[in-house]
């Protein structure tokens, strides 16, 4: 799709990603950009910066009636950007409750796919979706397993929803990306991606009409390990175990 002149929504745009991804929308020459953040009031400065082209809206993707009044108000969005996510840094065994692996699943998941099934039949051939996942929906790193697993779910959610829409030829994109130098990676010790760097490979990709966009080199050492020994990285991963 071309981002000029597109009208897109951003969930999560509060901070991290999701803001970056907004100016970056901007910058290529999108009409207008939905900042969607659970408080309205935290992408406030994006609009006074941005007056007629920012429209802030308060968002949260767990609720049902919110993500209804979205897509009420949003008729005109053609690029929907599912950045919006939840990090609890929880193992599967070791959390105290499943309180957390819920949170996880109900964000990155559930919400995703609500957001997905709200905008879908607006988007057609000139629209695209992006779901903003990570590396580790590939594999499973205990420090973090319920990310993990929700993450892997919302993989092959993306996957289906790609299928569904391949008749109507609207993007269904999937990041792929390593850490990120966000809040939600501060305490990841590795390599990180910038969120400029994150920002400018998905904008690419969609006006390439990539399917998947891979950054960084824990993706890109992840991908070659899944290819050479997928045992043998499992092994280096049970290494990082939850604290």
């Amino acid at each position: 799709m071309k981002i000029q002149d597109t009208i897109a929504l951003v969930t999560g745009a509060n901070r991290g990603l999701g803001r970056e991804l907004v100016q970056q929308l901007l910058a290529a020459g999108a009409a207008k950009v939905y900042a969607a953040a659970r408080d309205a009031g935290a992408v406030a400065d994006l609009a006074s910066a941005h007056p007629g082209r920012v429209e802030t809206l308060a968002l949260d993707i767990t609720q049902p009636a919110q993500v209804e009044a979205a897509r009420a108000r949003c008729t005109d969005v053609k690029l929907l950007v599912n950045n919006a996510g939840i990090n609890r840094g929880q193992g599967l065994l070791a959390a105290a409750s499943l309180a957390d692996a819920e949170a996880e699943v109900r964000t990155n998941y559930l919400g995703t796919l609500a957001m997905c099934r709200a905008f879908a039949p607006q988007l057609g051939a000139d629209g695209a979706i992006v779901n903003v996942l990570s590396i580790l929906a590939k594999v499973a790193l205990p420090a973090m397993g319920s990310l993990c697993a929700s993450k892997a779910a919302s993989l092959r959610m993306t996957e289906g929803v790609r299928a569904e829409l391949a008749a109507r030829g609207t993007l269904v994109m999937a990041v792929m990306t390593g850490a990120v130098d966000t809040d939600m990676s501060r305490d990841f010790q590795g390599p990180k991606s910038s969120t400029a760097d994150v920002a400018k490979a998905v904008l690419a990709g969609l006006e390439k009409g990539d399917e998947e966009v891979y950054l960084g080199d824990m993706a890109a050492w992840i991908n070659d390990a899944m290819t050479k020994d997928p045992k043998g990285l499992e092994r280096e991963l049970a290494k990082y175990l939850p604290a």
